[in-house]
Order: C-alpha cells, then sequence, then structure tokens
C-alpha cells in the first residue's frame, strides 16, 4: 500500500522541479529580438556601404557607425538565444546593447538622410521590445527561474 503514497511523493517532486515555461509573450520578445538583430546587422551593411555616396570629411564616421550597428547586431543574436533560456544577465546586457544601438541610430539619423525611415523604426521597435521584458508577465519568467536556482541552492 505504501506504493501510491510513494508515486504521489514523486509526482510532487517531479512538480517542484519542473522548470517555469516561458510565456508567449517572452516567445514573441525573443523572435523579435532575433529579427531585431539580423536588421541592425543588414541596415549596419548597408550603412556601411553609404559611405562612398558621403562626403569625405564624413566617410569615418559613416565607417564606424555601420561597424558599430553590425557588431550589436551580432551580440544581440547571442543575447537572443540567453534570453530565450530565462538568463537575468542577458536581459540586462541586451538592455545595455539596445541603448548603445539608440545611441547610433540616432546618430545615424542626425548625420545621414538616406537612412531615417529604417532607423526609426528599428528604434522605435527596439525599445518597444525592451519594454516588454521588463514588465509582467515575460518579467515573472525571469524572476521564477532565480526563484528555482536559488530554492535549489538552499535546499542543497
Amino acid at each position: 500500500m505504501s506504493a501510491p503514497r510513494s508515486d504521489s511523493l514523486r509526482r510532487d517532486a517531479m512538480a517542484d522541479e519542473a522548470p517555469a515555461r516561458r510565456g508567449a509573450v517572452l516567445t514573441i520578445v525573443v523572435v523579435v529580438v532575433y529579427v531585431l538583430a539580423f536588421a541592425n546587422v543588414a541596415l549596419g551593411i548597408l550603412v556601411l556601404l553609404s559611405r562612398y555616396d558621403v562626403p569625405e570629411a564624413d566617410v569615418l564616421t559613416v565607417s564606424l557607425l555601420g561597424a558599430g550597428i553590425i557588431l550589436f547586431g551580432l551580440l544581440m543574436v547571442a543575447l537572443a538565444s540567453a534570453l530565450a533560456r530565462g538568463s537575468r544577465l542577458a536581459r540586462l546586457l541586451l538592455t545595455g546593447y539596445v541603448g548603445l544601438l539608440i545611441l547610433l541610430q540616432l546618430v545615424t539619423i542626425i548625420s545621414t538622410d538616406v537612412w531615417d525611415i529604417p532607423a526609426t523604426v528599428q528604434l522605435l521597435v527596439q525599445a518597444g521590445a525592451v519594454v516588454l521584458i521588463w514588465v509582467p508577465p515575460a518579467s515573472r519568467y525571469f524572476v521564477a527561474r532565480a526563484d528555482r536556482r536559488t530554492g535549489a541552492a538552499s535546499a542543497a
């Protein structure tokens, strides 16, 4: 008769160890971050190639802007993967990187005329994605993952 009792204990233990499920909002944000990352790489390449259309004095500035946008876009690809796993560090780093990308895109908007609309659209979508990872329900996933880790460490 003790077998059913042990099964119920196993089920309770498995319920406690079940990983927190990533919500639909966070999944959408992760997809948006991937799309934005590759869009940033594409925009950076286009800005970098547009250095041939600017005056000689602005070539270095436009080249550095393009290279910066490409590099931060590639870093966002790595952070999107970590964000999907619930890394709190990835959430912090993504916020910082998006802040730097917004600065780079503002400089791009101010210094070039060709990339105003694509850079503005990306700027707004990136800011929206960062807001979504910090507000509930997506932020609860990161708290649940941290609670599970600290709970497991204190139980041992």
